[in-house]
């Protein structure tokens, strides 16, 4: 397990955002990334997760739209890591993944990908 401050860990993730794709993060409109510890249920082994409505299943965002969410969870990131570059390459995969389900890829087309 790698372990790193929380600060740390959003500037981690905050840079790993801002190195995909730009045809990646293109249309990422109305959507927040958050941070937290450990999902709801206090499951170990979710590493991010998409909540909102895929693009692909709605029209155009309305007046007022509550934003869609992807969170990371940064205790099943860190466990799932041995060393700093491993949760670097982790949290990148792991973004690329709840994007993708953002624009309505699914996991069996991600794992097709490799990015599952």
């Amino acid at each position: 397990m790698v372990e790193i401050t929380d600060e740390d860990f959003e500037t981690l993730v905050t840079a790993e955002l801002d190195a995909l794709p730009d045809n990646m993060v293109e249309g990422l409109d109305n959507i927040i990334f958050v941070i937290e510890d450990l999902p709801e249920d206090g499951s170990t082994d979710l590493l991010g997760l998409y909540d909102g409505l895929a693009l692909t299943e709605r029209g155009d965002y309305g007046y007022g739209e509550i934003p869609d969410r992807i969170t990371l969870f940064k205790h099943n990131l860190q466990a799932h890591c041995d060393d700093l570059e491993h949760l670097r390459d982790e949290v990148r995969i792991t973004l690329v993944h709840e994007i993708a389900h953002h624009f309505g890829i699914d996991d069996e087309r991600l794992h097709e990908l490799g990015w599952a």
